[in-house]
């Protein structure tokens, strides 16, 4: 009884971390947007997007104007986006976003992160041949009419569309991305989430041991509080 506890336990704080760490991202991708093109969104398509993705991952609202507000004062920092890439262990690639007011502090612990947990920090362009930057929105099924949407979502840029009992997923190109964004607000439809990320062109089988170590570093990387996004191609 004691063991089962502690393990639910142990998924509630895990929640609690993720949700928490997601809050953080979108608070900068905020504070990013606002000090780029000032805090109206409708003058804004940056914070519109950061909002929406707020929304869809339950932040609060009074969480939301407050990192709008402070973004807007002369207190809050500002943050730089940087890209930073790398091996894991096995030679697994990853690539590593970053939003930080301190890349010094920053590359310092990427690299320590990486050297602790079996991996080694590369050059800029190292791994990122090996991955393609392309456009994610994701959806409620019940949102979208994808029957009604499909050809329409086409010429609107989508290179692919996922169907999924839970979730429907529009990828984009990179230079499509925008388009797209553009062509949803049109159409009054709001996405879970909006944004661009790194897919693997290839992905790598590993055995469930070396599966671990591989998601060690990645697990090493996501908690530094600068880290945004972590990716790799493992399988």
């Amino acid at each position: 009884m004691g063991r089962i506890f502690e393990k639910r336990k142990h998924k509630m704080f895990a929640r609690f971390d993720k949700m928490a760490k997601t809050f953080t991202r979108i608070g900068k991708d905020i504070a990013i947007a606002v000090k780029h093109a000032g805090p109206l969104p409708e003058n804004n398509p940056k914070l519109r997007m950061a909002m929406q993705n707020a929304k869809g991952a339950n932040m609060p609202k009074d969480r939301v104007e407050a990192a709008i507000k402070r973004a807007s004062s002369k207190e809050e920092k500002d943050f730089q986006e940087v890209t930073y890439e790398g091996y894991g262990p096995h030679g697994v690639p990853i690539m590593v976003e970053c939003a930080t007011d301190n890349p010094t502090r920053t590359v310092a612990n990427i690299r320590l992160h990486f050297s602790k947990n079996g991996g080694s920090m590369g050059n800029s362009g190292s791994v990122a041949f090996m991955f393609e930057r392309k456009g994610l929105f994701k959806f409620d099924p019940s949102k979208i009419n994808l029957d009604e949407l499909e050809l329409d979502l086409i010429d609107a840029g989508a290179s692919d569309i996922e169907r999924g009992e839970e979730e429907v997923i529009i990828y984009t190109t990179f230079n499509d991305f925008g388009h797209m964004l553009k062509f949803l607000e049109t159409k009054g439809l709001e996405a879970k989430s909006s944004e661009l990320q790194y897919i693997p062109t290839t992905t790598k089988e590993l055995s469930e041991d070396q599966q671990d170590e591989v998601l060690k570093c990645v697990d090493a990387l996501e908690a530094d509080d600068d880290v945004q996004t972590v990716y790799h191609n493992l399988a």
